[in-house]
Order: structure tokens, then C-alpha cells, then sequence
């Protein structure tokens, strides 16, 4: 049984998204796998509480994991088509049992034109309106923080329509031979108006082929499945909060030999405990001590790149920033390079032994006036 999100929180199901952040965001730093090495409880409990706040704190997810359950986050899952393709697949067999597949009046909107204007079975107006590329498809992706910042490769699963194996596509059963249609002789058009003047359509009983051929079993004469697809899928180093990936040919299968659509990443970005991008550039707190804030000293830091060696100036004040070039996000489009800012950050020790207290009213000798002389409102 799915675990439900809001437990994961600890939030209730009415919690606004400012709830489900900083609940996101105490739970998340608490069971960091940096601050948890070696911890695989503390590791699958990170991975919870992200997927939790993926969903929950995306409104448009939360509305459908609120209706549909873990059921909505099933990749390509998408609501209003699932009861429309329910709706179509319904009224389309209730029509094959009369020998008829009717779209309203029409099998297709090239049938209307067809009846406005006569289009003829070989007319490219006819073949563009008998065939269609398939619609592209959204995927959203969470990755943290440093798998954006250096770029990876990855298999996704997809659950989506594809094209029928049993007769590739044709909704025709692949054993049965075609036989000449009996509602329009094999000319593939019917008459829809008689007189002064003449109107054809094409034939809604073959599609105007002027052929019929046994509904494939497997598809029901659809051409197409629901299956599940198993994507490699590159995401380039670099990419934003909200960037679009895209995944050439991967959406979902065109109708009538046209193309299938294109597949979209949508990449959301889980906050990092230590680092915050602006731009191209990334942020880091560094704490220090107080000797090495007075003295100076050169200290390791960790960057995307690596550990780097860093030097603090001598009479550094807490809060200020020191730039390590080209150490920030890669941008997608020009390739360069950001910087790694690293903001200071005097860590007092938390003591109140006797040699402490005597070593810092001994420091407080050393400041020149008052340290608050010029805060002023």
C-alpha cells in the first residue's frame, strides 16, 4: 500500500503550501544523507519526505493525488483524457457493431470538409485530414540539485499510448485479407448530396480506402495500445527550476504513418541544504572560527567541482563574501561558467566554561568603540 503523503509531512490535508514547505524543508535538513552519512534508514526517509513534497507541493499534483490518489502520480497519468479516451473507446465500439465509426455525423473533420468541398480519397487535403502527428507529452521530473549542476543520463517508465504490435498500427487483424467495402463499392466515397451540385465524402465504413478488413483483436481496431515505455532520456548540464527538456519522438504515436510527438521534461529542482542558486551563479554559507576570522587561514571547502582550497583574509567580519570563479551552474545555452559565492559565517563556540568566558571579555578589549554605535532606525 502506498504511504500517504500527508503522514510523510506531517501535515494535515488542508495545510497551505507555506505548511507543507517549512515542513518540507525542517524534515528534509533533519534526514539529509550529507548530514546522515552512512545512514540508509535516514536515506530512504529523504527520498520519502522529497517525493512527498514533489506532490503536495505542487498544487495541480496535490489536487489530483487528492482526487485520484497515488493512481495521478503514474507517469503520462493525466486525468481528462483518461475519461475521454474511456468516452471515445465506448461510443467507437457501440458504432463497429453497426458497421459504422462515427465522430458526430462525421467519422473525421475531413469528412465535413467533404462534404463542403468534395476532396477526393488522393487529394493531399483528403491525406492531411486522414493523418495526424501525435501530440506531445509532458514529463515531470524532480532531480536534486547537484544532479542538474552536473548534467546525467537516466531511464525513465512511461505510461502511454503506443502503437499496437499485433498490427503495427494498421487496426486491422494482420491474418484477415481485405475485402472491397460494401457501403461504397471499393471507390472509398460516398454521395452526400445529390442534384445541381454533386458532394462526396469519404466513406466511413473503410476510411476511404474503399477496402474493409477484420478489427485487430488485441487493439479493437484502434491502431494503438496503453503500455509502458522504458525512455533513456539525457538531462544536460546546467538545467533550471522549470527548464523543458526535450525528448525527440517520444510522445505519443501519430495516426496514418505521421510522426509521433515530442516528449518534454519538466525539471523541478529539490532545495539543497547548503547551496541556493541565483542566476549562474551558487551561494554557500562557510562557517569559520574566531581565531581563523582574526588570524586568517586557509581552509577546505566543498564545490560542484570538487574540494577547493580557500584562503580567509585576516580581520574577516562574519556575513562577508569571497567569489571562487567558475565554480557556479554551467549555462545550458552559452556553456559558461557561474561563480561559487561563499558568504562567511563566524561560528561562536557554545561553552560557558570559565576559560571561555575569560578568553572573550578578554577579546572585548580589542574593539574599537562601540560595535552598535551606528545601527540607527
Amino acid at each position: 500500500m502506498a504511504k500517504d503523503y500527508y503522514q510523510i509531512l506531517g501535515v494535515s490535508r488542508d495545510a497551505s503550501q507555506e505548511q507543507i514547505r517549512k515542513a518540507y524543508r525542517k524534515l528534509a535538513r533533519k534526514c539529509h544523507p550529507d548530514i546522515n552519512p552512512g545512514n540508509k534508514e535516514a536515506e530512504q526517509r529523504f527520498k520519502e519526505i522529497a517525493q512527498a513534497h514533489d506532490c503536495l507541493g505542487n498544487p495541480e499534483k496535490k489536487k489530483l493525488y487528492d482526487e485520484f490518489g497515488a493512481e495521478s502520480l503514474k507517469a503520462g497519468f493525466d486525468a481528462e483524457r483518461a475519461r475521454q479516451f474511456e468516452e471515445w473507446t465506448s461510443a467507437r465500439d457501440e458504432s463497429a457493431d453497426h458497421g459504422w465509426q462515427k465522430f458526430g455525423q462525421y467519422q473525421s473533420y475531413g469528412d465535413v470538409f467533404g462534404d463542403l468541398f468534395g476532396f477526393s480519397k488522393g487529394s493531399e487535403a483528403f491525406r492531411q485530414a486522414t493523418v495526424s502527428a501525435g501530440r506531445d507529452m509532458e514529463y515531470d521530473m524532480t532531480i536534486d540539485l547537484m544532479s542538474a549542476l552536473r548534467g546525467f543520463e537516466t531511464q525513465i517508465s512511461m505510461q502511454k499510448m503506443q502503437g499496437c504490435p499485433e498490427c503495427r498500427g494498421s487496426g486491422t487483424d494482420p491474418q484477415s485479407a481485405p475485402t472491397s467495402c460494401t457501403t461504397c463499392g471499393g471507390s472509398g466515397q460516398v454521395e452526400v448530396a445529390k442534384g445541381p451540385m454533386h458532394f462526396t465524402k469519404p466513406c466511413p465504413q473503410c476510411r476511404g480506402k474503399g477496402t474493409t478488413s477484420k478489427a485487430c483483436s488485441r487493439c479493437r481496431g484502434r491502431g494503438q495500445i496503453q503500455g509502458t515505455e522504458k525512455i533513456k532520456v539525457v538531462v544536460p548540464q546546467g538545467v533550471r527550476d522549470g527548464s523543458k527538456v526535450r525528448v525527440a519522438r517520444k510522445g505519443e504515436p501519430g495516426f496514418g504513418g505521421a510522426p509521433p510527438g515530442d516528449l518534454y521534461l519538466i525539471i523541478h529542482l529539490k532545495p539543497h541544504p547548503f547551496l541556493e542558486r541565483k542566476g549562474n551563479d551558487l551561494h554557500m554559507e562557510v562557517p569559520i572560527t574566531v581565531s581563523e576570522a582574526v588570524a586568517g587561514a586557509t581552509i577546505t571547502v566543498p564545490t560542484p567541482d570538487g574540494l577547493a582550497r580557500v584562503k580567509i583574509p585576516p580581520k574577516s567580519q562574519s556575513g562577508q563574501a569571497l567569489r571562487l570563479k567558475e565554480k557556479g551552474a554551467v549555462d545550458p545555452k552559452t556553456k559558461t561558467k557561474g561563480d561559487l559565492m561563499l558568504k562567511l559565517v563566524v561560528k561562536i563556540p557554545r561553552t560557558d566554561t570559565p576559560e571561555a568566558l575569560h578568553a572573550a571579555a578578554t577579546m572585548d578589549k580589542f574593539y574599537e568603540g562601540d560595535v552598535r554605535a551606528d545601527l540607527k532606525l
